[in-house]
């Protein structure tokens, strides 16, 4: 099992690509599982299946999802919990 927290989050394009591919390349070649966390739907669009987490549960999932699919379905989570408040 390997555990990645936003293992994107502080890198650049080229290299976030790179790192990603190696944990689909882990998942795919050695029959790795990861369990990666992170806020960046093209990055979520890596897995094959994404979890959606609201106020500590496990509110909805997604199979093979693009990271459209995926950045529409978190803007529909977050929506609510910031509705009426100011930018």
């Amino acid at each position: 099992v390997i555990f990645a927290d936003e293992p994107t989050g502080a890198l650049d394009t080229t290299t976030a690509v790179e790192i990603l591919g190696l944990l689909r390349s882990a998942v795919d070649g050695m029959g790795a599982t990861v369990v990666m966390v992170t806020h960046d739907p093209a990055a979520a669009a890596y897995a094959d299946r994404v979890l959606f987490l609201a106020d500590g549960s496990i509110v909805d999932r997604l199979e093979r999802a693009s990271a459209q699919q995926i950045a529409a379905r978190m803007t529909t989570l977050t929506a609510p919990a910031y509705a009426g408040v100011a930018a």
